[in-house]
Order: C-alpha cells, then structure tokens, then sequence
C-alpha cells in the first residue's frame, strides 16, 4: 500500500474511532488559515474584543497552527452535542423574570475535561495504530480558531451571530481539535447557508451583532456576565433581563436548531436544578454554596463576586415585590463595592418603578 492510500484509510479510521468515543462529527483540515486570519485582525483593530487581552496576546500563533505546536501540518476537528433540553422549555425560562437564564452550555460538567479526555482517547488510539507522532489537544484553551478550523473541515459553517452552524444538527455543540505532523487528507470545506436571513441580528438583546459575521464583544452578554471582571456598563443592565450567565438567543432563534438533537451525554446534564433556579434563590447562597454547587462547572470561572453582580441586575429587572427589595437590601452590606453598586443599581429600579 502507498504511502497515500495508507494517509487514506488512517483519516478514515480516525474518523470511525471517533464516532466509537461519542463525537458527532470528526473532519480534517489543513493548517492554511489566511482568510480567518485578516478577519480576526480586523476585529481586534476595531476594539471588539473588549478586555480578552488573551485575544492579541499570542501574535499570530492563533491563525498559524504550526507556530503555536511546531510540526503541525494537519487538524482533526471534532464536535460534541450538548443541549439536554428543547428550546420551548428554555424559551419558558427566558419569558419568566423571576427565573435565572444561564447558557445551556454551562449546565452540566465543565466541557473541557470532557472533551480533552476523549481527544486524549483518540489520539492514543492513532498512536497505538501508528506508533509514536506529534500531536497536541485542543478544547478552547489554548490560542485556536476552532471555528474557523472546523468549517475547513466540513464541520459547519460560521454563521452570522459568529456560531458554527451545522445543517443537519444546528448550533447547539462543542469543538475540539488535535494538531498533529501526519500529512492526512482534508475534507472539504463547509459552505454558507445563512442566506438573507437575519434573525440572530434582529434578536440580540444589546445588538451585539454590529453587522452579519461581527460580533461587538463589548455589547454581547455573554462577555458581559462572564469575561467583563468589572462593572456592566449601565446602558446593558436593564437589557440583559433575567441573563445570569451568557446568552443562547441567538441561537434559540437560529432556523438551522430546527434540527439540533438532544444529547445522550449524562455530564451534560443540569446540575444542581441550575436549568430551573429562582433569582431570589441562588441570591441567597453563600459562598460556599455556590463553590459546591458549582464544583466542576464552566460557572466557578467567573467566581462568587460575579455571580452576585449578574443576579443583582437580573433582580433589577424583576418584577417589583417586596422579597426582591428585603433580598438586595441584605446584600448592601456584602464586600465588594462592585456588587453593592450592581445592588444600588437595582434597588434604583424598584424604586423607579414604585414612582411610576
């Protein structure tokens, strides 16, 4: 067998041996990212990166491939389902403001150890085919243009509110890669069916979506309730509504979710009831229940502090009553001037509202 028939069946192996580990889809690309690069460096000429630093701080490295794993030549691209609910009983959660919203991404187990000890699986599984070669996994911790690597290889298409889409199964995904110094064959590369559509831009809350494929991250509320450290700038408060920890409407409202599955991964599942909370509820907890009940979530990054400000301004936007009012009035006291000016702000409203 020659030395590309070999390249062949291995792609087409590794493809198998990652549907066996669970994934949905597994595609290869090469390492030629020129077209996603101009467009991040546009992006971050234009500020919209906001305070991920992270986002500039690693040169070229996260366009070029090779530059930040020497070696690599190829990428396998994976994507993992995750949505454990249908979108009428997320849209019941959004419609009700005394409910929490949090990202249903962020439910369940961290998707990082997830996914990286799968693409561990995977890779092992190569070497054990092949013999030792140089790889390295990726799953959105390292300077990556996932998306842009994954529709290279067939996986999706990068849709207008900057999400992969995929025809047959939506949005509603994780993406992984390994970089790798195997010379394997690529897939070809996702096509564009966003069409005129524009329903991600006209359904953003804070019109973070400044013009099909660019996102404002200064705007977007998902930056706003877990990558912005500090205070939410006034102007978003009261258009976050009951938001606590990122946003899905984008792609709730998304005609391609039509067709998103739910996922059989257990450690996906809602923990906690955080897929069902009250605001008034996890307002209440202390620290230390908020650590264990968010031990082993994406959630704890954003620390208890956070947490605090998101659901001052959630209670802020709440229908007036006097248990909201006694909640906040507690939280006057709290320690951190960043939470008692989100709760200033929020009794403001009350008050406000109470003049109306």
């Amino acid at each position: 067998m020659d030395l590309t028939a070999k390249n062949n069946r291995l792609a087409e192996r590794i493809k198998q041996w990652g549907l066996e580990l669970g994934f949905q889809q597994v595609g290869i690309t090469d390492t030629n990212l020129a077209k996603a690069e101009q467009h991040l460096q546009q992006w971050l000429a234009k500020d919209y990166h906001g305070e991920m630093a992270y986002m500039h701080q690693h040169g070229l490295k996260r366009s070029r491939p090779a530059l930040l794993q020497s070696g690599t030549i190829s990428v396998i691209s994976v994507r993992l389902d995750y949505l454990t609910e249908p979108a009428a009983t997320m849209d019941n959660v959004l419609s009700d403001p005394t409910a929490a919203y949090i990202s249903r991404y962020a439910l369940g187990r961290d998707y990082h150890k997830i996914l990286r000890k799968r693409l561990q699986k995977l890779a092992d599984k190569i070497q054990a085919e092949i013999g030792d070669f140089g790889y390295r996994a990726f799953v959105d911790s390292a300077p990556v243009l996932e998306k842009a690597l994954a529709e290279k290889a067939g996986l999706g298409w990068i849709g207008k509110h900057s999400n992969l889409i995929n025809r047959k199964a939506g949005s509603w995904f994780f993406l992984g890669e390994i970089y790798t110094d195997l010379p394997l064959p690529t897939d070809t590369p996702a096509t564009t069916h966003c069409g005129a559509c524009v329903a991600c831009l006209d359904i953003c809350p804070t019109q973070a979506i400044v013009a099909p494929y660019q996102v404002d991250a200064r705007r977007c509320i998902s930056y706003l309730t877990i990558e912005l450290h500090g205070s939410i700038p006034v102007e978003f408060r009261s258009l976050i509504g009951n938001r606590i920890y990122g946003c899905d409407d984008c792609q709730l409202v998304c005609p391609w979710n039509r067709f998103a599955k739910l996922t059989g991964e257990q450690d996906f599942s809602p923990r906690h009831r955080l897929n069902t909370q009250q605001l008034l509820d996890i307002f209440g907890w202390t620290e230390e229940a908020f650590l264990m009940k968010t031990e082993g979530s994406a959630i704890r990054r954003i620390g208890y502090h956070r947490w605090l400000r998101n659901i001052a301004v959630a209670l802020g936007n709440a229908p007036t009553s006097e248990p909201v009012i006694a909640a906040l009035k507690l939280r006057l006291a709290y320690d951190s001037e960043m939470v008692r000016e989100h709760v200033l702000w929020a009794l403001d409203q009350h008050l406000t509202n109470s003049r109306l």
